[in-house]
């Protein structure tokens, strides 16, 4: 057996990266994906690796001559891979095609080792390697029935959105016995390179053969093992994020954007598992077209809605894209020095110098603290802000309402002013708000932040509020946001969500029935100690076996599941697990029993 890479196009699309080199020669994890590819199929002890060279082939052929490959190396060269597309790449190597059995692989894309192990074990003789269609994947597809026979080739012009549950990738690997190139591909590659030319694709000539009652091409369908194909920097940017060692790190820099990894369980960054529900949604996606064409609204409407949906008075309350947004623009306003309470989310800190903050570090077992706690420690430190998260984030400390009411009065007689972060409330057991109009008129000095991603369940949406009576304050933190600072999906969802009060209200208590019941299968886990938790996550301390960052790297490694590493955060061994359903709450916990 032999194979076949074809490694002649130009790259154009990676930009500076291929403007010295050919596209095989970019870097992933510090290895060139010709070297890894070569390496790998070097294991398979073929008979001989065909390259087909074109752009810059000299200086391709002198770095292959540097790797230590075993397997003997033939070179095609393509003088005009700049007027042609690999369909003449592939004609120019058809003579080898014929003589034994072929691996026909694309230089651009990278794989694990079991993408091959998986091809070279199956005895069909004629296959094509594919995957169930994801939104990152771009080029052919094809569909395929119960036994594995494609029924249809579909090039981009034929890509229909709604059959996509239908669909598979191809892989741009395949393995080709050598009666069938030489009786039936490498005839039909004669004839359409005759009939059509040399700017064509090899897998249309694929296409024509599945019409045929006599094909015998399958599809060998993967099952999770990982490959990618990079045509442009984001592809290389997300190759790099799965095939390094530093994978971890690189995915935890890139905060969020997971729907681009299909395999990845997230249960990292914190979402409610059981909000919105199928009903809300379809409304949203019954909208998509005029809210995607239309401008949203302005300030003043948006505000107007979040008012109507928390009850509160148009001018108490602000939208802002994601809390995030509005915390930055709340930090300018926090003059002197701050009181600032450490584990937590780090988002207050950040917009904060360093001299401008006064750390409390909670001195009792596991986090703890409460608001007598917070008075004592703050009464002699002239502070003129303090910010709470409550529930805090990561430990999951609470502070009851009625002790959180007697705060926010300490803040007041002193002249402090309350940022009051709610942004978990909802998920505790108590859940009660201080995003009512009596508590914002009572304590003027008092700011309530919410972010309605977390609770909501709609974090791609960015939707955040802000809420005090402080008009003073409120003025100069409108000034700091644009008046079109939320999109119209935002607005619509602001607009439609107290038609789903009840729905929401019973997502929370299933939602609290199954963090009971997750806690109770983590507490059951002898190296993890579970910390208590009115979250939707829960902290827990690695005691034996690992450290945080080693387990974190091992669920990933091993599960595809990310998880948050707080050794920098708690100062110590412990790790943040989001609270998620039923099903992906017992992936997670099945797969720390089997570690």
């Amino acid at each position: 057996m032999q194979a076949i890479i074809l490694a002649a196009g130009m790259g154009k699309r990676l930009g500076d990266l291929t403007r010295y080199n050919t596209k095989c020669m970019i870097q992933v994890g510090g290895e060139t994906l010709i070297e890894r590819l070569m390496r790998q199929l070097d294991t398979l002890r073929l008979n001989r690796i065909i390259l087909v060279t074109g752009y810059k082939a000299q200086e391709l052929k002198d770095y292959v001559k540097t790797l230590s490959i075993r397997t003997p190396v033939l070179y095609v060269m393509n003088d005009v891979y700049d007027k042609t597309n690999n369909i003449y790449s592939l004609y120019l190597a058809k003579d080898y095609m014929k003589e034994q059995d072929t691996i026909l692989l694309e230089s651009d894309i990278i794989i694990e080792d079991a993408v091959l192990n998986k091809l070279m074990k199956h005895s069909y003789p004629d296959l094509a390697l594919v995957d169930k269609y994801e939104s990152w994947m771009d080029g052919t597809v094809v569909t395929i029935d119960d036994e594995n026979r494609i029924q249809r080739f579909i090039p981009n012009s034929q890509f229909r959105y709604e059959e996509i549950p239908d669909y598979y990738k191809t892989v741009n690997i395949y393995k080709f016995s050598q009666a069938f190139s030489e009786h039936m591909y490498v005839p039909f590659l004669e004839a359409y390179s005759s009939a059509l030319g040399k700017n064509e694709y090899y897998e249309q000539v694929l296409r024509v053969i599945t019409m045929l009652d006599n094909s015998t091409l399958r599809a060998l369908p993967l099952e999770g093992e990982q490959w990618y194909e990079i045509d442009d920097i984001q592809d290389l940017d997300i190759a790099e994020s799965i095939f390094t060692d530093r994978q971890y790190d690189l995915l935890c820099s890139r905060y969020g954007g997971y729907w681009r990894y299909p395999h990845l369980s997230d249960f990292c960054y914190l979402v409610n598992p059981y909000f919105p529900n199928q009903r809300m949604r379809d409304e949203l996606a019954a909208s998509f077209n005029r809210l995607l064409t239309g401008y949203p609204s302005g300030q003043r409407v948006n505000n107007l809605l979040a008012a109507k949906d928390f009850e509160v008075k148009q001018d108490y309350i602000l939208v802002g894209n994601g809390a995030a947004e509005l915390i930055k623009a709340m930090a300018s306003q926090m003059l002197g020095k701050v009181g600032v309470v450490r584990p937590t989310f780090e988002e207050y800190p950040n917009r904060l110098m360093p001299e401008q903050m006064v750390v409390y570090t909670p001195t009792q077992k596991d986090f703890r603290y409460t608001a007598d706690d917070l008075m004592d420690y703050f009464a002699d430190k002239r502070i003129g802000s303090l910010v709470l998260i409550n529930p805090d984030n990561p430990t999951g400390n609470y502070i009851p309402y009625a002790d959180c009411l007697r705060l926010a009065q300490w803040c007041q007689n002193k002249d402090i002013m309350l940022v009051l972060d709610e942004s978990f409330i909802d998920f505790s057991t108590e859940h009660p708000t201080f995003l009512r109009n009596e508590v914002l008129e009572k304590f003027n000095h008092l700011v309530v932040v919410k972010s309605i991603s977390k609770s909501y369940g709609v974090p791609g949406l960015r939707l955040g509020v802000m809420a005090t009576s402080n008009q003073s304050l409120m003025m100069n933190v409108r000034r700091e946001v644009s008046i079109w600072n939320i999109n119209s999906f935002g607005e619509f969802f602001l607009q439609i969500l107290g038609k789903y009060e009840n729905s929401y209200s019973e997502a929370m208590d299933a939602f609290r029935r199954e963090r009971a019941r997750f806690v109770k299968q983590l507490e059951r886990i002898p190296w993890l100690r579970v910390l208590p938790s009115e979250a939707n996550y829960v902290l827990c301390e690695v005691t034996d076996r690992f450290t945080s960052r080693e387990l974190a790297v091992r669920l990933l490694h091993e599960y595809n599941i990310l998880i948050k590493d707080c050794t920098q955060k708690c100062r110590g061994n412990y790790v943040r697990l989001a609270v998620k359903d039923e099903k992906d709450n017992n992936h997670i916990t099945n797969a720390l029993n089997t570690l």
